[in-house]
């Protein structure tokens, strides 16, 4: 668990790490911002593709070979972008990381799974949470800081070392808890599970980022590709006997519903996440440190609390967690939308925060549960749709919340402006506040969304295979 944690805190505090960076990118590289946010999308599209992938590689390759592959792709593309010379080269150090990063988080789950018997899994996916909302919360805190002080590769140069500790430390550890049973290998289901995921991926991404909106040919065409995909990759695998990602994992009802639970979750931290230093750097004209500053209290708040609220959740399970965490994300949603200009920064650090306790008590006592209803057999599948869905949201979220944060701005501009296609910074940040507060009211609808689903919550079973099930790997396991 010590090797997983580690390697997996350095390749998620990447994703964050280099975002607040790109405004250096874009004028030292001298590519247009457009380009340079393929350093995001494409880290995205690659992780997005290759989760769905690793329910089928966890059954053919080890933990051991499988994490040490990860890591190894992760140091090779970190020292890959510190060294890279130009856009194209930093672009494909960034994919690397990003294979990485696919590779990582279901086989982290996964093994936690095979390692825990259920009523201990909360604790260890406690311990999980933390390394997944800590890494990226002291993410843009720490690039704003090296930025300030150091040239961008820093950015690369310091996580390298961690990244071969993290390697070596794994290789004298890391044991293999997985049972290898190498499926026959269905080519079509991986090419249709590419363009559909990464498809949609990609065109919401595209549509968030403002390429040309929602009516851009790169969106749309992305789109109907992935969704076309996606249809015909559930056709096959329903139709399967040894389906790549099997669908069937969602007869469980508690796994169903923790899935949805997740996404909608997702799309309404995407929402704070995305807008907050928005609000901060363009509205109240903070620098990106000083933003990044605002919203680190929260989230080392929600890294600390993420493995008492997995004990909290072995001991008294999902409900007494997930009901009253999804009341006080309602409720802070809704606190959200009366934001202004005037708001001072410490209420801001306030809201941030108590939204993140509740996402603390959501996010991974859902997660368990939901997995915890599978039999073991699905263990790989479960993790690998929750991941996927969790990245496709992710992507949703980001261009469904620019899309209404632009639609409010246009419109405020349109009726209180002198001159809309010219206005005053003082318009520009009644505009962004308007918007910004409008999206927020949608956020607030989601809660409501996880609120209502959260009380068909229950405690599940383990399956009747898993129970006086030995857990530990035997040695012809290894």
């Amino acid at each position: 668990m010590i090797s997983l944690i580690i390697g997996a805190f350095f390749s998620i505090l990447n994703e964050t790490l280099l975002n607040i960076a790109f405004p250096d990118l874009a004028r030292e590289l001298n590519v247009p911002y457009t380009t340079i946010q393929w350093l995001s999308t494409g880290y995205m599209l690659v992780v997005g593709v290759l989760i769905p992938v690793t329910a089928l590689l966890v059954q053919w390759f080890s933990t051991r070979q499988m994490f040490l592959g990860a890591m190894f792709l992760f140091s090779l593309g970190t020292l890959v972008c510190a060294i890279a010379p130009g856009f194209e080269v930093l672009l494909v150090g960034r994919l690397l990381q990003a294979c990485a990063t696919g590779l990582m988080l279901p086989v982290m789950m996964n093994t936690i799974l095979v390692l825990y018997p259920p009523e201990k899994r909360g604790a260890a996916m406690g311990t999980m949470g933390l390394v997944i909302m800590f890494a990226p919360a002291i993410g843009p805190t720490l690039s704003g800081l090296i930025l300030d002080t150091l040239n961008w590769r820093w950015l690369f140069y310091l996580v390298l070392p961690f990244a071969i500790f993290a390697f070596i430390f794994a290789y004298i550890y890391l044991k293999n808890v997985s049972v290898l049973t190498r499926p026959k290998v269905d080519i079509l289901s991986i090419i249709l599970s590419t363009l559909g995921f990464g498809g949609i991926v990609f065109g919401f991404s595209s549509a968030g980022e403002g390429h040309g909106g929602w009516s851009s040919p790169e969106v749309y065409i992305s789109l109907i590709v992935g969704g076309i995909s996606l249809v015909l990759f559930v056709i096959r695998q329903l139709a399967s006997k040894n389906p790549m990602l099997d669908l069937r994992a969602f007869k469980s009802p508690m796994f169903s519903l923790a899935t949805v639970l997740i996404m909608i979750v997702m799309m309404t931290l995407f929402s704070t996440m995305l807008l907050l230093p928005m609000l901060f750097q363009q509205g109240l004209m903070l620098t990106a440190f000083t933003s990044g500053l605002l919203m680190l209290p929260g989230g080392i708040l929600n890294g600390f609390l993420s493995p008492v609220t997995g004990k909290l959740f072995d001991k008294f399970g999902p409900r007494a967690l997930v009901v009253p965490g999804a009341a006080i994300l309602a409720g802070v949603m809704w606190m959200f939308t009366q934001v202004s200009m005037t708001t001072s920064k410490g209420t801001f650090i306030a809201l941030h925060c108590v939204m993140m306790v509740a996402l603390s008590m959501i996010m991974m006592p859902t997660q368990t549960n939901g997995l915890n209803q599978l039999p073991r057999r699905y263990y790989p599948h479960g993790t690998a749709i929750m991941n996927t869905l969790q990245q496709v949201a992710g992507a949703i979220g980001v261009a469904f919340f620019i899309s209404l944060m632009q639609s409010g701005m246009n419109d405020y501009l349109a009726t209180e402006s002198v001159n809309p296609l010219a206005p005053t910074p003082p318009e520009m940040a009644a505009a962004l506040n308007e918007g910004v507060t409008g999206s927020f009211q949608v956020g607030f609808y989601f809660a409501i969304g996880a609120l209502v689903l959260s009380f068909f919550v229950r405690r599940a079973a383990a399956p009747q295979e898993e129970q006086g099930e030995v857990t530990a790997p035997s040695p012809a396991m290894h």
